[in-house]
């Protein structure tokens, strides 16, 4: 596949996740809301370094971002089309912006140097059970003593089976999504068949924990889409 292949269909697929998102179908409006809020909070404001793991085109965290500016934010991504979008969501931010083509877990696992944040925005369910206790560990390893993991990401219910997850969000996306044209969201639901592999609330919860991470708290639940902070001392109480 050459590169114009790759940054066409790139284009394609992140026209069709803005779609889904203008139309708030996975609570981008309220779960963004809610991180904005939380890093207006942070217990270093303006001081605090930031990896965005898997950031996409930053889109929906840049405004988060602009409302309480770090010291530094650095993004990585597999898609060069998505990270050349990025550069212009993130161009007003008044701190290095660094954009590094990688993979996310890779990017955990390599990087050298200490954050104060580090988030992942609806990617973590991309990885098998395995790669994500590996995340958990980097992150804990690259955290700050009172740095935070921000997870915004689909989570499975207590003792639902992956099959049984996906059958209730494909047929809610099926009836739900009206807005959406026929065949882009058999597309979006090709997608979500072939690469979802979320976890439950406790899985999460004991992967950060073994990993150190042992305080998690849940920020917002729209039903499939969760928002969760793990840290390893707890969120302040005038953040909560």
């Amino acid at each position: 596949m050459t590169s114009a292949e790759s940054t066409a269909i790139f284009r394609r697929a992140w026209s069709l996740y803005d779609l889904i998102a203008a139309h708030n179908y996975m609570y981008h409006r309220e779960i963004y809301a809610k991180l904005a809020d939380l890093l207006m909070r942070h217990q270093r404001p303006n001081r605090y370094r930031v990896l965005d793991l898997g950031c996409g085109n930053a889109r929906f965290f840049a405004p988060c971002l602009m409302q309480s500016p770090p010291a530094h934010y650095e993004g990585v991504d597999l898609s060069e089309a998505a990270l050349e979008e990025a550069r212009g969501y993130l161009a007003k931010l008044p701190c290095p912006v660094v954009l590094r083509h990688g993979d996310l877990l890779e990017a955990a696992e390599s990087t050298d140097k200490q954050w104060d944040v580090v988030f992942t925005g609806f990617a973590l369910h991309h990885l098998t059970s395995a790669e994500k206790a590996r995340f958990f560990r980097s992150v804990e390893r690259s955290l700050s003593d009172s740095g935070w993991l921000l997870m915004v990401d689909v989570v499975r219910e207590e003792n639902q089976s992956r099959e049984d997850y996906l059958a209730g969000y494909l047929r809610l996306m099926r009836e739900q999504w009206t807005q959406i044209p026929r065949d882009q969201l058999e597309t979006a639901c090709e997608h979500v068949a072939a690469y979802d592999y979320p976890e439950s609330p406790s899985t999460l919860a004991s992967m950060a924990g073994a990993a150190g991470l042992t305080s998690s708290l849940l920020l917002n639940r729209y039903g499939q889409h969760y928002s969760v902070l793990f840290s390893r001392h707890g969120l302040p109480e005038d953040a909560k």
